[in-house]
């Protein structure tokens, strides 16, 4: 990556985490733990591409990284309002983790040299079901002791549909990932080149 590149790449990631930390203080002044609790956490999550860098010693390319923070920009506007006023925000998010997600799986499963679609798929579906039992716990407590929570569950049909594109994600992975996430998986001799 270039100079010029980087420079850019770490100028939008910087724009990512501000959008996100100004999610955060508009959660404040609304009161809404939803929105605070999601920017934390999407906020700490912006630097996991430097961790997996360092620990796998592997190289994300740009446009993986920003598309990494761009996923926790979503979900933490979403908590302002999109997921209950914008149809679609929900999908857009429920896909845009799982593909996240799936990606992780699917280079780990490459590294170990191993077939990475039933570990994608067994993971998808495995934390999906987490996340979505999480999802109504926490909503059920926060109800049962009067206080707003910080995920809402919407029923039966969402969790259908959150599902249904959890696994969207998956299968795009599946579909792209070998020319998509090779850069993840594959040990490049840069000395040969």
């Amino acid at each position: 990556m270039t100079t010029n590149t980087q420079t850019v790449v770490k100028t939008v990631e910087r724009g990512l985490r501000c959008a996100i930390g100004f999610v955060f203080v508009v959660g404040l002044r609304r009161r809404n733990p939803g929105a605070v609790v999601n920017a934390a956490i999407a906020l700490a999550a912006t630097s996991l591409p430097d961790i997996i860098e360092r620990r796998y010693d592997v190289t994300f390319r740009p446009w993986q990284r920003l598309y990494s923070n761009t996923a926790m920009l979503t979900h933490s506007v979403g908590m302002l309002g999109p997921y209950d006023d914008v149809w679609w925000w929900d999908h857009l998010t429920h896909t845009h983790s799982s593909t996240l997600l799936s990606g992780l799986v699917y280079a780990a499963s490459r590294r170990e040299g191993r077939n990475p679609c039933p570990r994608v798929l067994a993971t998808i579906v495995g934390i999906g079901s987490l996340w979505e039992l999480m999802e109504y716990i926490i909503h059920a407590v926060a109800n049962r002791f009067g206080f707003e929570p910080i995920l809402v569950s919407y029923g039966k049909s969402d969790v259908i549909r959150d599902f249904v594109f959890n696994l969207l994600g998956a299968v795009l992975v599946l579909v792209f990932g070998d020319e998509l996430l090779r850069n993840l998986y594959e040990r490049v001799d840069y000395a040969e080149r």
